[in-house]
């Protein structure tokens, strides 16, 4: 085995280790547990799958597996380097949630109601844990806790062994926000226009914040400020500890994008068609770059770039904003680029996932 090799085997069975996915695709930075990677301009497709009728949810990636859910309600593992699926689980209904893993398991909500735990190895079910209505928000985990929240309102916590329940909490409109888990804490947006901050052992409601519309975007949590976007056209930050308002940005039209973290800066997407970047602490702006129509899926941050889906695949430059290059692949709902420094691999809401190089 030479050096790299044992590198990359070092890194795989460091990630079927990980037990915390603290928010939508594992961190605030959104790589989906790979880190901050380098990012080349892609040239050509390494190869193209079609796996469903649509994909309205990010794929994430482990070793040399890429799991992709789709509309078709089928969670799909697929060998990167050939680009053919290693195996297929069907779940009850159509899949919206972003998966998350945990151990050697991957998470996901389906709009049956259910979150399922699959074998990121074999595919078979290891548990499951009933909600009562679709679940589109993505589980995350901390300190061996699943929280996830429904289209009806309900807030659950299950044990990660076996998915059985620890609470519920009703709140006051639908969550297709994905929790972030913190330290005693879940944060989550709500259909009500509310972000709430819930005690992580209780799901006791310790503070609710009101915006003037819904709520779809997923909360990252940056210097002790809570970052999410509202469909009322603003970006809010507020104090982590008491929901207290610390500044509010307002973008042309609703924000149900989630945000990404980068040194003290905040990068968001909003249906106005533009990507911004924002001061943390002031929430003053650093740029702002028109890449589509709308945009509605979550950044994720490379070494240089600022990596968006809407209409295609864009990198933007993390100082300036320029485009630094656009790929026309990737027309996506809530879909984010893979970044693993050679090869990026994107799913689109046609059904098709390429590996693009």
């Amino acid at each position: 085995m030479d050096g790299m090799e044992e590198e990359a085997l070092i890194f795989s069975q460091s990630l079927r280790t990980e037990k915390d996915w603290v928010t939508l695709l594992c961190d605030s930075s959104r790589t989906g547990g790979l880190g901050i990677r380098a990012l080349k301009a892609p040239k050509r497709a390494r190869w193209q799958l079609r796996v469903g009728n649509s994909v309205r949810s990010a794929p994430i990636f482990r070793g040399e597996t890429l799991y992709v859910a789709s509309l078709s309600g089928a969670l799909h593992a697929i060998d990167v380097q050939s680009g053919r699926t290693r195996w297929k689980f069907l779940a009850g209904d159509q899949i919206h949630s972003t998966p998350s893993f945990c151990g050697n398991m991957v998470l996901f909500g389906c709009d049956d109601g259910k979150v399922y735990a699959v074998d990121d190895n074999t595919g078979t079910k290891v548990w499951e844990a009933a909600a009562s209505a679709e679940i589109w928000a993505s589980p995350t985990v901390r300190s061996a806790v699943v929280y996830f929240g429904s289209a009806d309102g309900w807030m659950k916590a299950v044990r990660v062994e076996n998915g059985t329940s620890l609470w519920t909490r009703q709140l006051g409109g639908r969550i297709c926000s994905t929790a972030y888990a913190a330290e005693g804490h879940i944060y989550v947006g709500s259909g009500d226009g509310k972000v709430y901050s819930l005690d992580s052992s209780s799901g006791d409601i310790l503070w609710e914040a009101t915006t003037l519309n819904g709520i779809d975007s997923s909360p990252v949590i940056a210097a002790n400020t809570v970052l999410i976007g509202s469909e009322d056209f603003f970006f809010y930050a507020f104090d982590a500890n008491t929901g207290t308002l610390r500044w509010k940005y307002e973008t042309g039209l609703g924000i149900s994008s989630s945000p990404a973290v980068f040194d003290d800066f905040a990068a968001v997407g909003s249906k106005d068609g533009f990507v911004y970047v924002l001061e943390v602490q002031t929430g003053r702006l650093r740029w702002k770059t028109r890449v589509g129509q709308a945009v509605t899926a979550p950044p994720v941050l490379s070494e240089n770039a600022v990596c968006i889906q809407a209409g295609g695949t864009a990198a933007l430059d993390k100082a300036t904003g320029k485009i630094l290059w656009r790929a026309g692949l990737g027309a996506s709902a809530q879909s984010v680029p893979v970044l693993t420094g050679n090869v990026i691999y994107v799913a689109s809401v046609d059904g098709e996932v390429y590996a693009i190089e």
